[in-house]
């Protein structure tokens, strides 16, 4: 309980409570909107709280699980933020503008990266040396271009597994690719949107820094958790393979076995129960062997000598 009175404080210092005017709100906000002061919406901080935790819990499985998650804000006040915040992470996020098809044809924006990067690449490794200076001038305006755009999802070799927008109403165009792909959705969803058309949906003000701020950190801090479980659980059985292969592991183990068999062996036929199932003397299972009688009846002597017939 502690925890949540200090983080509403935090969201009520960064105005996160802070809706829109009373005639722009989407009715379906309702269950958000704690009061109405100055012809302003002020938004249900309790809501905020639940909706922010539902969502840090999502996102940390889904960064524990190694999926990616795209952060979308094309909003002047929240692409720094962002792009600090998804860089943290390693994560794909676009923050100029988002192209028509990013995700739902995805294959050719593929193609537009990987243009991309061959150019640096051989604008770096010294390949386009011998064209003309107005040529190489031409290549870098293209990268950059291209870079401005797509730079944010260099890294991402597939479709993310969620998508988190900052305004769902300013993102639409993001939004019903998502949609359309059945990708989880997450955003925060002031008093002019409609909070149904996410998966979670974050009720705060979406156009002051502070609270974009501390509602990013907020799930970047649950990303990098999940991040560093994955790792942990990773490095655990990292580990027990390595004990498991070892090859000192097995000689030890072998050399035990080879010792007790030998010792075993040396053992075997000293004293009367020296080996399990050895024949008893004398016993039936037992070698034969002839005994001279004191009567003449053995074999003669070597020496020929003049014994009794």
């Amino acid at each position: 309980m502690e925890q949540n009175t200090s983080l509403q404080q935090q969201l009520l210092d960064a105005g996160v409570h802070f809706g829109h005017l009373k005639k722009k709100w989407n009715p379906k906000m309702l269950p958000y909107i704690f009061a109405e002061k100055k012809g302003i919406h002020i938004i249900d901080l309790n809501k905020t709280v639940e909706g922010l935790q539902e969502s840090a819990a999502a996102l940390k499985q889904m960064a524990k699980a190694g999926k990616k998650i795209m952060f979308v804000a094309t909003k002047k006040q929240a692409k720094e933020i962002v792009t600090e915040c998804a860089q943290r992470v390693n994560m794909p996020y676009v923050t100029e503008r988002w192209l028509g098809g990013m995700l739902t044809n995805f294959n050719t924006v593929r193609k537009s990266v990987k243009k991309m990067q061959s150019i640096e690449k051989m604008l770096t490794d010294g390949t386009l040396d011998s064209i003309t200076k107005k040529e190489r001038l031409t290549l870098t305006r293209d990268k950059e271009k291209m870079e401005k755009v797509l730079g944010g999802i260099a890294n991402m070799g597939r479709t993310p597994a969620a998508l988190f927008m900052v305004d769902i109403g300013h993102e639409h165009i993001a939004l019903a690719e998502a949609k359309r792909l059945g990708i989880a959705t997450l955003g925060m969803v002031d008093t002019n949107c409609d909070p149904n058309k996410v998966d979670f949906a974050i009720p705060a003000n979406d156009d002051a820094t502070k609270s974009i701020a501390i509602i990013l950190n907020y799930l970047t801090a649950a990303i990098a958790e999940g991040l560093a479980e994955r790792q942990a659980n990773k490095d655990e059985e990292v580990e027990e393979d390595t004990v498991e292969n070892s090859p000192n592991f097995d000689m030890e183990a072998g050399d035990g076995r080879d010792r007790g068999d030998r010792a075993g062996g040396r053992g075997r036929g000293r004293g009367p129960g020296a080996a399990a199932g050895a024949p008893a003397a004398g016993g039936p299972g037992a070698p034969k062997r002839r005994i001279p009688n004191a009567g003449g009846g053995g074999r003669r002597p070597a020496g020929g000598g003049g014994g009794p017939r």
